[in-house]
């Protein structure tokens, strides 16, 4: 057994990080070669109302998947 945190499985098809995965500024994810970005802020929901609270919840999900965060639909 070995005490090395962060390694690549035989074969290289899975990588297992139980330390800390640190992506730099040149650094990327993707996912199918669509590179993950932050998602957009989004403000905490003020809605008074369920229609409003939709709208809400829908801006979220469109942050998330411009970010790249959400799979299309």
């Amino acid at each position: 057994m070995s005490n090395v945190k962060n390694y690549a499985e035989q074969g290289g098809e899975k990588w297992v990080v139980n330390g800390i995965l640190e992506v730099t500024a040149d650094g990327q994810i993707k996912i199918d070669g669509t590179p993950l970005t932050r998602a957009t802020a989004k403000a905490d929901s003020t809605a008074a109302d369920i229609v409003a609270l939709k709208d809400d919840f829908n801006d979220l999900l469109t942050k998330l998947k411009s970010a790249g965060l959400m799979a299309e639909i």
